[in-house]
């Protein structure tokens, strides 16, 4: 199975999954995990770690951040390692919405992890624009 996660400070990550239920439904296979001020980064892991429960080593992971670097995209790829996850993950920070939708419906689709790369970074570069 192909999982999208979304982690992020504060609520963000939560944030994105409403849009996304909003906009195309709820899916089973968007899992969110924020970050919130003060958390630990253990305490952070542990939350998330309940939240990944279902996922295993053969599944396809696609991690969406909000900071390339920062402590929930680094805190959750230590948790996702912690499980024996990290063999089937991509990862990605500096999220926007258009990278979340384009990563569930590429999912959806059934897209190899090559072509939803290469999706997510299209269409998240394509909506970043000055107005």
């Amino acid at each position: 199975m192909k999982y999208l996660l979304l982690v992020g400070h504060a609520r963000l990550a939560e944030g994105i999954e409403s849009a996304l239920d909003m906009l195309l439904g709820s899916r089973t296979f968007v899992v969110s995990c924020g970050m919130e001020d003060g958390t630990s980064p253990d305490a952070f892991r542990a939350k998330l770690t309940k939240k990944i429960e279902a996922f295993t080593p053969e599944d396809e992971i696609v991690v969406l951040g909000d900071i390339a670097g920062g402590s929930p995209l680094k805190n959750a790829l230590v948790a996702l390692d912690d499980k024996g996850l990290g063999e089937h993950v991509m990862v990605f920070g500096g999220v926007n919405l258009a990278m979340a939708i384009s990563a569930l419906m590429a999912i959806e689709d059934g897209m190899d992890l090559e072509a939803i790369r290469d999706s997510i970074l299209s269409d998240g570069t394509q909506a970043v624009k000055q107005i």
